[in-house]
């Protein structure tokens, strides 16, 4: 039998659109909720012991503390090409990015990290990422 087991987290980040016609092209932050789901059948080898476990929540929880949150927590996400590229210079919190840094996107490279991290333990079913009160990105292993 499958079961889904599900960790969320939170992170605060900053970011601008370049080139968009709109509010969100200027420098502003987010208080991001990032949820993943992992789906597998619960480990039965009671010599182990993450037995009855489909993944350790821990295991999930060292990955995004070691992996996302050094990328993306209380950091400035601009593209390479930004206007704001001076800041660089007086800020080491600046992170360039090969992206528009969109929910959506930066959801994707959430997803491709995990999707790494965890190759040979779980399979990543599911990833959200939460903007603001009402708007968020997700992403289902179903749709690829």
């Amino acid at each position: 039998m499958k079961i889904r087991v599900t960790k969320e987290f939170d992170f605060e980040a900053a970011h601008a659109l370049d080139g968009y016609n709109g509010k969100c092209k200027d420098i502003h932050g987010h208080s991001y909720h990032l949820k993943i789901t992992f789906i597998g059948t619960p480990i039965n080898d009671a010599g182990v012991s993450d037995c009855g476990m489909v993944i350790d929540f821990g295991d999930i929880k060292r990955a995004v503390r070691e992996t996302i949150y050094p990328l993306f927590d209380h950091r400035l996400i601009l593209r390479k090409d930004t206007r704001f590229k001076q800041l660089e210079e007086k800020n080491e919190r600046i992170r360039l990015v090969n992206y528009q840094p969109t929910c959506e996107n930066m959801l994707i490279e959430i997803v491709e990290l995990l999707k790494e991290e965890f190759k040979n333990k779980a399979q990543l079913k599911s990833a959200f990422l939460r903007e603001t009160a009402n708007s968020y990105a997700e992403w289902f292993l179903d749709d690829e």
